[in-house]
């Protein structure tokens, strides 16, 4: 029951700064959602969808590692693509400056996908991936979704030829400190046993 509340808690998280903050004003996240986006923005395919066509590969090589990641992160596939598709009405409701968009979308989604890593989930392939990292080598996954996050938002400058989404690397700022933080105090307890 826990693990279903902050699945459910962690996607809503998630798809309010996805729908309410970052698509408006046509930003991108890092990781899979980042490169969801960039398709989104291109082809305009569904986000959910791109999120479970890119991620299936990563969640196979998952199998091969450790299979009770692979059923947390399939869990939080579908969670999470499912909430941000239902959640989309919410795309255009709040008009803000671009910064207080970027700032509150990161926040929000880095306490869905913090919440999500403290409790072993993944909502997408590229978070799997640092929780896997970061558990072999003993490295905060803020860190490692940040870097690789910035590779993929310097990716969608190149490819998008918009120099706007530099705006994004305060949102993955945002979402790295928020999991790198609820990561760090391990002790801390948020909700009830």
């Amino acid at each position: 029951m826990k693990k279903f509340a902050v699945l459910l808690f962690s996607s809503i998280c998630i798809g309010i700064g996805v729908n309410m903050f970052i698509l408006p004003i046509h930003l991108i996240n890092g990781g899979i959602f980042g490169i969801s986006l960039l398709i989104k923005y291109i082809w305009g395919i569904k986000l959910g969808q791109i999120m479970i066509m890119i991620n299936t590969p990563i969640y196979l090589l998952s199998l091969l590692y450790d299979k009770t990641y692979f059923i947390n992160a399939i869990l939080g596939l579908i969670f999470t693509s499912t909430i941000i598709d239902l959640l989309s009405p919410l795309n255009g409701l709040v008009h803000l400056p671009i910064i207080t968009s970027a700032i509150l979308g990161g926040l929000i989604i880095g306490i869905g996908v913090g919440f999500m890593l403290r409790s072993h989930i993944s909502p997408g392939g590229i978070d799997l991936l640092a929780l896997l990292i970061s558990k072999s080598k003993a490295i905060n996954p803020g860190i490692v979704i940040f870097i690789i996050d910035s590779l993929i938002i310097i990716a969608g400058i190149i490819v998008l030829h918009d120099f706007k989404l530099i705006y994004s690397f305060i949102t993955i700022s945002c979402v790295g400190l928020c999991v790198g933080l609820l990561n760090t105090f391990k002790s801390m307890n948020f909700y009830g046993r």
